[in-house]
């Protein structure tokens, strides 16, 4: 307790003025940042849950960001104007040069975040040989964030990805990653949460290892909402409700936008699949017509939203046939029913994201950005309960049940 009132009033100040946060707030290295999901959830680690307009105290600030992907380092550029920023390949990036590019020295970092590309642990080209066998070159991506951590010596780290960097198949790599930071210190804790659980309106699937320098073990935060997922049917009752993406869309008013209809060869099939089923739809076994196999194409294909419960997993690289769409269809210029892709102002709330998160003009590049984001709230959960017990927030007051489940302002 002494440890937590220390810190508590070394910061009192912190948040006061958020004109003042690039001095004060507690300094923070992002790696593979992508478009900063979760540097956006690191900054807003203290504030209100489901409440996108909430910028928290300015407690937390990402003081420099790096990824290969130059497009994204735009938008996360925009969205974090005091951020440093670094384009280019971090295995030939000195990490003296990436604390130097924001006035920092070693130790100086509260946290390192980071979420290695996920490519190479994806469901996503297992019918590549060298994914399956877990060969893929990009894979030593890990080995670099353990690099950073080794080298800066934050007080912590938080290290995203994807479910399957857990499975056998990359058993090598996810213990060289855990070894490597166990022999640092760290103690890394690891475990797969459900972003659903924690008042994301999407079931998505991402395992955080979170390690603390001074070796004491952390613990990952409780789920705040419950619901069935696809993998049970097991829900708590006194816990909120899962959100919804009806109750998600809430509110929004938003212009169609080109090329939203599913066309082409599966154009009539798509529109006549009900809200929350998939192609199965269309195989003897359900009522639509007898087109597919049963089970001869991937899950998310021809895949409707149920807007009762949340979202599948967005993909970052969707084929044209590949969902969620929307539940609703839509009338074409020539009279066609068509199914519709997500617009975009409804895919930043299927992450959570603010309404007012700046995304680039081209509908791939968003797809792409937010698709391998960290989903806001999914990353506030965490990020709130590893500051809260290194000390810099208070002990958590218990979520109220009255939080609205709309993501709206």
């Amino acid at each position: 307790m002494i440890k937590v009132a220390s810190r508590l009033t070394q910061l009192t100040t912190v948040g006061l003025n958020r004109s003042n946060q690039v001095s004060t707030a507690l300094p923070v290295v992002s790696l593979f940042s992508g478009a900063g999901g979760l540097d956006l959830a690191i900054e807003r680690a203290d504030s209100e849950p489901l409440a996108p307009h909430d910028l928290g105290s300015g407690l937390a600030r990402v003081a420099v960001a790096t990824d290969y992907n130059g497009p994204a380092l735009q938008t996360l550029a925009q969205n974090f104007p005091h951020t440093k920023s670094i384009n280019g390949d971090i295995r030939l990036l000195e990490t003296d040069q990436l604390l130097a590019s924001a006035g920092l020295s070693q130790s100086d970092p509260v946290l390192v975040v980071g979420g290695p590309p996920c490519t190479p642990f994806s469901k996503s080209g297992f019918w590549l040989e060298q994914k399956r066998e877990s060969r893929d070159p990009n894979a030593s991506l890990l080995d670099e964030y353990v690099r950073v951590v080794r080298e800066t010596r934050p007080e912590a780290f938080i290290l995203e990805n994807v479910q399957g960097l857990t499975y056998k198949t990359h058993k090598e790599q996810f213990e060289r990653l855990l070894k490597g930071l166990t022999e640092l210190g760290y103690n890394p804790q690891w475990k797969v949460l459900l972003a659903a659980d924690y008042g994301v309106p999407q079931l998505r699937r991402r395992v955080f290892v979170v390690g603390r320098r001074d070796g004491r073990v952390f613990e990952f935060p409780k789920p705040t909402h419950s619901g069935w997922s696809e993998h049970t049917r097991k829900f708590d009752s006194d816990l909120i409700p899962h959100v919804t993406s009806q109750s998600a869309f809430a509110g929004l008013v938003e212009p169609t936008e080109p090329d939203e209809y599913v066309d082409g060869q599966y154009g009539d099939l798509a529109a006549e699949i009900p809200p929350g089923q998939n192609y199965l739809w269309h195989t003897t076994r359900y009522g639509g017509r007898d087109h597919f196999e049963w089970r001869s194409r991937y899950w998310t294909f021809l895949l409707r939203l149920d807007p009762n419960r949340p979202s599948t997993t967005l993909q970052a690289q969707p084929g044209p046939y590949v969902g969620p769409f929307h539940w609703d269809n839509v009338t074409t210029e020539q009279g066609a029913e068509r199914a519709r892709r997500l617009r975009v102002p409804e895919i930043l709330r299927l992450m959570s994201f603010p309404d007012d998160f700046i995304v680039p003009t081209k509908r791939a590049d968003v797809q792409r950005q937010l698709g391998n984001a960290v989903p806001l709230e999914l990353g506030k959960a965490v990020a709130r309960a590893l500051l809260t017990q290194l000390g810099y927030i208070p002990m958590e007051k218990p979520v109220p049940l009255s939080i609205p489940l709309s993501l709206s302002a």
